[in-house]
């Protein structure tokens, strides 16, 4: 069967990495899907990155890190929670547990009946999208909190200069008088 683990993944980065490498550690033989969610969503500060730009920094640094078995599938939000386990059912390859260490996704399998695994969180003192987006926005060590080949899309996406204009303050550059 099939884990599935969903995010925003926004960007992806080496915290995301560790996790799915502890999953294909622990269940090596069964394929791992990554749901990207709120695919939709781009060019805001919460979401800078567009489903497929994410799709791409995912499977780079899966295939960077030797990590085979992922399959990675966008998901768009429908904002109806009680519809939302259902849907992804109808969406996604047939799958067994989730991982999640968010609370509403965490009640809304269970509620289904599915295994649900808490994954340990690595380094999120430093691992944790806002604070990677905000390191990003500010061009300040956000290369250390990215896999290597997640570097080299964000520098060609110039993703400095894109979360520079998204972040808060009504778009203008963090630490620029307004």
């Amino acid at each position: 069967m099939r884990g599935l683990l969903v995010g925003r993944f926004q960007p992806f980065h080496r915290g995301h990495l560790e996790i799915v490498r502890k999953i294909r550690g622990e269940r090596p033989d069964d394929p791992l899907i990554l749901a990207i969610g709120s695919e939709q969503e781009s060019y805001t500060w919460e979401n800078p990155f567009t489903a497929s730009e994410r799709f791409d920094m995912i499977r780079q640094a899966a295939e960077e890190a030797n990590l085979a078995r992922i399959e990675i599938v966008p998901v768009p939000d429908i904002h109806q929670h009680a519809l939302w386990v259902r849907y992804l059912e109808e969406l996604l390859p047939p799958f067994d547990r989730i991982y999640t260490n968010n609370p509403l996704t965490e009640s809304l399998f269970r509620a289904a009946s599915y295994d649900v695994v808490n994954p340990t969180l690595f380094d999120r003192t430093h691992l944790e999208g806002a604070k990677v987006r905000a390191a990003l926005a500010v061009d300040r060590e956000w290369e250390k909190l990215v896999p290597p080949a997640v570097v080299k899309i964000l520098v060609k996406l110039e993703a400095v200069g894109r979360l520079r204009l998204l972040a808060p303050g009504l778009g203008h550059p963090v630490g620029s008088e307004a």
